[in-house]
């Protein structure tokens, strides 16, 4: 049963990759259960080491990361990483069956199969497809049968059949448009309501609504506050990303 609640701390935590200077400094924040939050800085601010650290593909040089207050370096490593669910920046499809592709371990009914694609707006597309098999259809190697923005879908209907408590998002929305960007993270919004969401993004609209946003920089956690108060400190990081943000985006 674990994680049941999908709480989040990261205390003091320092990370670095092999023997190289360290990427994250100090890091300490708390995620309570089912809130989300957003992850922004510079490009090398640590961002995505916060989520390499979470799911111990580097382990700590110091500090702990509890989930449900367990420190997750006492977690077996599968363990953990079935337990979190993410969703990447390049969408991971196998050159197999659609069915394949949602449920591998073929763990699930047809009936919960459809009903996640239905929730991702994706069913009535692959029950028309030309070769008429459903979720036998076959997927093309890298996707190709798909559009970007269509795999990525797949992708959260398969984390939607996981029904994780943890999601992760790694510029899960940076390779596809602006309107299929905003669709997808209505649709996190509705369909993972009560799952603990960190979404790492380049395009700040993008995290905006978060309850939280973490800003780091330089591999410290420099600010860690709702958009709407961070855009109230002067001079802020956030403040600053923000306004370079909105003239680049005029």
């Amino acid at each position: 049963n674990w994680p049941s609640n999908g709480k989040i701390e990261f205390r003091n935590v320092d990370m670095c990759y092999r023997d190289g200077p360290l990427v994250l400094k100090q890091v300490c924040f708390t995620v309570e259960g089912k809130e989300k939050v957003g992850f922004c800085g510079r490009t090398g601010c640590g961002k995505s080491s916060t989520m390499v650290s979470l799911f111990r593909i580097e382990e700590l040089t110091a500090g702990q990361i509890l989930i449900d207050d367990i420190d997750i370096a006492t977690i077996p490593l599968n363990t953990l990483r079935s337990n979190l669910c993410i969703i990447p920046q390049d969408p991971v499809m196998f050159s197999a069956s659609i069915r394949f592709n949602l449920d591998p371990f073929y763990l699930s009914v047809d009936a919960a199969l459809w009903g996640v694609l239905d929730s991702v707006g994706m069913k009535e597309f692959i029950q028309t497809l030309p070769g008429g098999l459903g979720l036998e259809e076959l997927v093309a190697e890298g996707g190709d049968n798909f559009s970007a923005g269509q795999r990525q879908l797949i992708c959260i209907a398969r984390a939607l059949l996981r029904k994780p408590k943890i999601l992760v998002m790694d510029e899960a929305t940076a390779s596809i448009d602006m309107e299929t960007d905003a669709l997808i993270q209505r649709m996190v919004r509705e369909r993972f309501k009560d799952c603990t969401v960190l979404t790492i993004a380049h395009r700040l609209d993008t995290i905006f609504d978060s309850d939280k946003i973490a800003v780091l920089d330089a591999g410290k956690l420099v600010e860690y506050e709702s958009a709407k108060n961070l855009l109230n400190i002067p001079k802020g990081s956030f403040k600053l990303l923000w306004d370079r943000h909105q003239s680049e985006h005029k």
